[in-house]
Order: C-alpha cells, then structure tokens, then sequence
C-alpha cells in the first residue's frame, strides 16, 4: 500500500492552490527548492509526474487525484483539531469545493456561501457547470458537494431536496410581436430566435416540448453563458429563453418583459449533494444551504400560473 507523506501533499496542495513554487514556498514559510524536494519525493512514491510546470502550474491526472486526496485530508484534520484545540489557530484555510449550476449562483447560492462563513472559517472553490452535470464532478472525486438535478445519491454521498427553481419562458414585447403575433404556436418556436445557455443546455427544449406536446428542434439558437445575460438579451430583443422567476418577476410586472405559452413556467427540482467523508466539515455550509433554499426556491410543484 502507498503511503503519501503529509507534509509533501501540502506541498502539493499550496502549489495547485497558489499557482507557482515560489507562492507556495511563502505560503509554507519554506523555500522554494524545498518545495520542489518534496514533489518530487512526492512523484517518486506515485510513479510519475504530478504538475505540469506550466504558469500558473497545472496538475497531471494523477496529480489531480493527490491534490483532492490532499484537500480532503487537509478539511477533516482542521475539523478534528477543533474538536481537541479549539482555540488553535491554523494558516491552512479549509477548502470547499462544491459545484453548483449558474443559475443558482446568481439567484440564492452565494448568501448561503455567505451565511456558512459566520459559522466557519471555510474558503470555497466554486466550479459552476449545469445542474445536469454537476454529479458527473461529484462521482469523479473533483467536488466534495455539488447542486444536482438528480435526487439518486452518489455512491458515498447523502442527498437532500432542497425545492425547485422556478424559470419563466420570456421575452420582450416587440420580440413576441414580431415573431408570436398568434401565440406561441410550434412553426413560431421553431423559427423564434431561443437563448440557449450552452451545448448542454436542455431546459428551453423541455420546456417546449411540454407546451407543445412533442419535442422540437429550436432552429436558431444563441449561446450566451450568463444568467443575467439571459434576462438582458431578452430585454434587449435578442431572443427568449427560460430565465429564473426572481430574476424577471419585477420586469414581467413592468411590463419589459413577457411570459410565454400557456404554461410558462418550469420548475427543475435541485438537490444537495455531499460527501460523507467531509460532511462533518461541511455541515456549516450544508445547514445554510438547506435554509437559503427553503427560503428562495419552489417548495411545491409546478402549478401551472404565474404567481405575482
């Protein structure tokens, strides 16, 4: 069996987190050909090469796998020393990391980052991918928590639902008189520039497909990777596209901006994934989330109606 000596997984961890040897080496208080003397002691036990030395310094695959082992090894020592020490200070922040679907993070997730902190001291590396897509990070090892769409747990993770994000099929007035002067109807879909997150994006399909009763194919689509950047370029004219019920509320209100079809809501139920492993650690963050989202999202199903 491998044994990885703890000091030169720190090393490696400071590297990836700071960017460079030398951040590292000031991070550490050691020098920099020190640091290098324990990666490489480092590569001699894993076999290979673990960083890229690149600017800023990338990991290897095997290096990637380390750097988890290192952060996850590095969360649950600072927990348990603050069960036995307390008041022990420690220059090692514990690291979070958690993927989590861009919608949310522009709509309820960043308070809930926020409310975690005044009950901890942890630090956070966001990665934001589609909640379709964030249990693929998840059953990687690359994300210790995630925001999911699906309510079947990874292997080694507890899950809890935490409501649904509610989205709104819109677009400005002068866009639904140009391109749906009778309604939305499939021929107006099909032709009516959609805004599309990206390739991985399916919520405006689903959502068409349910207020049409069969699937279509959006043929003029943008690709815009932007929350906020839907809700503009649906002010804008540009298109229409799913956009969070928050985010628009006010603005149908107004009246710069229209709901769509007969139904134009869509609900995409979310859930919280995380660890076991690092639920301890992570039980601050998890407590906020679980309370910022029964404030902020749909706690029952889809009605049908748009609620004022």
């Amino acid at each position: 069996m491998l044994m990885f000596d703890q000091a030169h997984l720190r090393a490696l961890a400071a590297v990836l987190n700071e960017g460079s040897f030398d951040a590292a080496a000031a991070r550490l208080n050691i020098t920099p050909s020190a640091v290098s003397q324990r990666i490489r002691a480092l590569e001699e036990v894993a076999g290979g090469t673990l960083l890229i030395r690149s600017q800023p310094v990338e990991a290897t695959e095997a290096g990637q796998i380390l750097y988890q082992h290192a952060e996850t090894i590095a969360l649950l020592e600072q927990d348990l020393s603050q069960h036995f020490r307390p008041d022990t200070g420690t220059d090692r922040p514990r690291r979070a990391r958690i993927a989590v679907n861009a919608d949310s993070l522009d709509t309820w997730f960043i308070p809930a980052m926020a409310r975690a902190q005044e009950d901890s001291d942890l630090l956070f590396d966001v990665t934001s991918v589609d909640q379709d897509h964030t249990l693929s990070r998840l059953r990687a090892g690359k994300v210790q928590a995630a925001i999911t769409a699906e309510n079947q747990p990874v292997a080694g993770c507890d899950v809890t639902h935490l409501g649904a994000l509610r989205y709104v099929a819109t677009c400005s007035p002068e866009f639904a008189q140009h391109w749906f002067p009778e309604g939305v109807t499939a021929e107006s879909l099909q032709n009516a520039p959609a805004l599309v997150f990206d390739r991985q994006d399916r919520l405006q399909n689903l959502w068409v497909q349910r207020e049409c009763g069969r699937p279509l194919v959006l043929r003029r689509q943008h690709m815009l990777p932007s929350t906020k950047g839907f809700v503009s370029a649906a002010e804008a004219g540009l298109g229409w596209g799913m956009n969070p019920e928050n985010l628009v509320r006010d603005k149908i209100k107004d009246g710069s901006l229209v709901a769509l079809g007969w139904r134009p809501e869509y609900d995409t139920p979310l859930y919280w994934q995380v660890s076991r492993i690092v639920a301890g650690p992570l039980r601050p963050l998890t407590r906020a989330v679980v309370k910022l989202a029964r404030e902020s999202l749909v706690q029952n199903q889809n009605t049908g109606k748009l609620e004022n």
